[in-house]
């Protein structure tokens, strides 16, 4: 969600594993927005990493249980309770969102963080780096830039260095 801008709905609960895929040496995904409308965006470095990594690691963990990893499957599927054992189901905004929480507070993160918080960064970050609005607008799928807009945090950063100006 951080690399591409993705709604949560897009990512873990509509993908299926072609929908990774190599165009032209380039991995791309393909996202499944609201509306039925597809959105292909090509892959960060960083993310192409991590997809085929985790690919990989689905296709053993399949491989173990006697199956094959299927195109048609959900990329990222629902697990048995505790069990590690996959379902045939995608996983749903509740599911992630309950993932993100243990995951933080595993992490010792204390701040509250979801779904919404990767896409929200990554738009944050690009604009920061010199990102243009109207890019961020088209990968991040928005109708208008002026919702791309609500994320340019760039002139809110208050600095330590500001702060410390105060003389008290």
């Amino acid at each position: 969600m951080t690399y591409t801008f993705a709604r949560v709905g897009a990512a873990a609960s509509r993908m299926r594993v072609e929908d990774v895929y190599v165009r032209a040496r380039r991995t791309w995904v393909r996202l499944h927005e609201k509306g039925g409308k597809r959105h292909e965006i090509p892959c960060h470095h960083k993310l192409d990493a991590y997809l085929h990594d985790y690919i990989e690691e689905c296709r053993t963990h399949v491989q173990e249980a006697g199956t094959g990893l299927n195109p048609k499957d959900w990329l990222f599927p629902t697990a048995k309770g505790r069990s590690g054992a996959l379902t045939e189901r995608p996983m749903a905004q509740p599911d992630v969102h309950r993932m993100i929480r243990r995951r933080a507070k595993a992490a010792g993160i204390e701040t509250k963080i979801g779904c919404h918080t990767f896409r929200a960064t990554g738009i944050t970050e690009y604009l920061r780096n010199g990102g243009q609005l109207e890019v961020a607008q088209q990968m991040a799928n928005h109708e208008s830039a002026r919702t791309t807009g609500l994320y340019d945090r760039c002139n809110d950063q208050v600095s330590l260095d500001e702060v410390g100006r105060i003389l008290i």
